[in-house]
């Protein structure tokens, strides 16, 4: 890898980011999923939101012909769910902590919010695709979101 290319990487792994697992389920009824940190609030009329995902993965294709798809904002504790999500060439459903929420996505209970989005779009990212959803329900739930920094999961600290 480039020089430049390196630095911009260690520069952008410097940057807090929440952790996430977003779910489809495709027409055959296999069921998909992916780790991502790069999730954000897009817009809130409508209320949209964002999460990238690389156009190289496995989950790609399921994924930008998706119906629909969930956003499960992990909490902290929850780093080997992001880990399992993360990790290419296993069943990522297995450990059986994923249940039909949303719309009949695969969901965790214990996740502090769930967003069910219908996909309202597929933006070029470069070697990644935006996937920008409208939200069309959500969950939230106590419980402090995880989040990724310095290639480390993390919790954050609370202000009260």
């Amino acid at each position: 890898m480039p020089a430049e290319l390196m630095e911009f990487t260690r520069a952008l792994a410097r940057v807090p980011g929440p952790v996430t697992v977003a779910t489809t389920v495709d027409d055959a009824g296999r069921r998909w999923g992916f780790t991502g940190t790069s999730f954000s609030s897009l817009s809130l009329d409508p209320p949209l939101v964002l999460i990238c995902l690389g156009k190289m993965a496995s989950t790609h294709h399921a994924f930008t012909s998706a119906e629909r798809f969930l956003v499960n904002v992990l909490a902290a504790g929850q780093s080997a769910v992001a880990q399992r999500f993360a990790t290419s060439g296993i069943d990522r459903f297995a450990a059986g902590d994923m249940r039909p929420c949303e719309f009949g996505l695969p969901g965790l209970d214990s996740a502090p919010v769930r967003l069910a989005c219908a996909l309202h779009d597929v933006l070029d990212g470069g070697d990644h695709s935006i996937l920008v959803g409208r939200v069309e329900a959500l969950h939230t739930a106590e419980g402090t979101p995880l989040v990724y920094c310095d290639r480390t999961f993390g919790e954050l600290l609370s202000a009260r």
